[in-house]
C-alpha cells in the first residue's frame, strides 16, 4: 500500500499520520513500524518521523498466521460485558494466552466461546488481552472488545490510571502497618525465566497495607503503580515476606496443592467510550478464605 502526506498532516509524527490517512489504529501503524514494514525511500522508518507534504511511504503488511485458536466453553466467569470491553474473574491454574505447550484450556480460549469479539491488536493468539496475570494468580482482568478499547485500556495502563488492587498472603510477620516497596525490577542474571530486583531493572512500585496478622503470616493488600512482570511475587520476596505456595519465589515449603495465595481483587479504569470510571471487586477465592479460616483456628 502507498501513502502520500497531506498537507494537513504535515508536520505530525509519523505514526499518528499514518493512522489517520490508512484508518487503521495507532498501535496497529507502530506494530508494523517495529517490525520494519513501513518504509520510505525504501528504508524503514521511526514512529516519531516528523512527516513533511507529499511523503510517500509504502506499508507491507504481513501475511495473516493460518493459526486458528479454538473456542472452548471453560464456564468462565464474566463478572461484565457491554460493546467494548469486558471483565473476567480468572479462576487459578488457567494460563491468560496461548503459547508454547498451552494452546488450549487458556482464558483467550474460553473468551473467544463466550464473547462475540475481541481486539486483535495484539495478535493473534492474545486477542482481546491487554495485561496479564500469572496461571497461579485469580482474580479480574480487563478485556478489549475491539481497537479503540485496547488502544485506550493500554494507554491507561501505561500512564499508570487504572486502580489496581490484590490480596495476597505472605510467610512471616509483617510489623509495619503499610509500605512502599520502590525496587527496579529485571531479569535474574543467574535465571533468565526469573525476575529479580536488579540495578539496571525497569522502574516497579509497589503499596501494601497490612490486612490481618496471624502467627506465622501476614494477610496484605497490594496496591501497584507500575505493572512489571511478577512484580509483587518479586517485590515480597525482596522484603523477606514471600507469598505463600509460590513456587518460583517462595524459598519455603508449599502449603499443600491450593497453588500461591494471590488475588487481582479489584480493578478500576476509564471506560474507552465514554470515559466513565469504572470499578469492579471480587471475592476471594474459596481455598484462600478456607485456608485463612485454619489459620484463624
Amino acid at each position: 500500500m502507498k501513502v502520500i502526506i497531506t498537507k494537513e498532516l504535515a508536520g505530525n509524527r509519523c505514526d499518528k499520520a499514518l493512522a489517520e490517512l490508512t484508518g487503521k489504529s495507532r498501535q496497529n501503524i507502530l506494530k508494523l513500524i517495529e517490525d520494519g514494514n513501513i518504509l520510505i525511500d525504501g528504508k524503514p522508518v521511526k514512529a516519531s518521523l516528523k512527516v513533511l507534504e507529499n511523503q510517500e511511504f509504502e506499508i507491507n503488511e504481513p501475511e495473516p498466521k493460518s493459526l486458528e485458536l479454538e473456542a472452548e466453553d471453560l464456564g468462565l466467569d464474566i463478572v461484565y460485558q457491554d460493546e467494548y470491553v469486558a471483565v473476567v474473574n480468572k479462576p487459578k491454574d488457567m494460563v491468560v494466552h496461548p503459547g508454547a505447550g498451552n494452546w488450549d484450556n487458556t482464558l483467550v480460549n474460553g473468551l473467544l466461546y463466550e464473547l462475540d469479539d475481541l481486539s486483535a491488536i495484539n495478535g493473534v493468539v492474545r486477542p482481546g488481552i491487554v495485561h496479564r496475570i500469572d496461571k497461579d494468580t485469580t482474580g479480574l482482568l480487563m478485556v478489549a472488545k475491539n481497537d479503540i478499547a485496547a488502544e485506550s485500556l493500554m494507554e491507561q495502563l501505561k500512564n499508570h490510571e487504572c486502580h489496581r488492587v490484590y490480596h495476597a498472603l505472605v510467610y512471616g510477620v509483617i510489623n509495619e502497618n503499610r509500605g512502599r516497596i520502590n525496587a527496579p525490577i529485571g531479569r535474574d542474571p543467574e535465571d533468565r525465566k526469573k525476575m529479580a530486583v536488579v540495578k539496571d531493572g525497569k522502574n516497579a512500585v509497589t503499596n501494601f497495607t497490612v490486612l490481618k496478622r496471624f502467627k506465622d503470616f501476614t494477610y496484605i493488600e497490594c496496591k501497584l503503580e507500575t505493572g512489571r512482570t511478577h512484580q509483587i511475587r518479586v517485590h515480597l520476596e525482596y522484603i523477606g515476606h514471600p507469598l505463600v505456595g509460590d513456587k518460583t519465589y517462595g524459598r519455603r515449603k508449599i502449603i499443600g496443592d491450593q497453588g500461591q495465595f494471590l488475588h487481582a481483587k479489584t480493578i478500576g479504569f476509564k471506560h474507552p467510550k465514554t470515559g466513565e470510571w469504572m470499578e469492579f471487586d471480587s471475592e476471594l477465592p474459596e481455598y484462600f478464605t478456607e485456608f485463612m479460616e485454619g489459620l484463624e483456628r
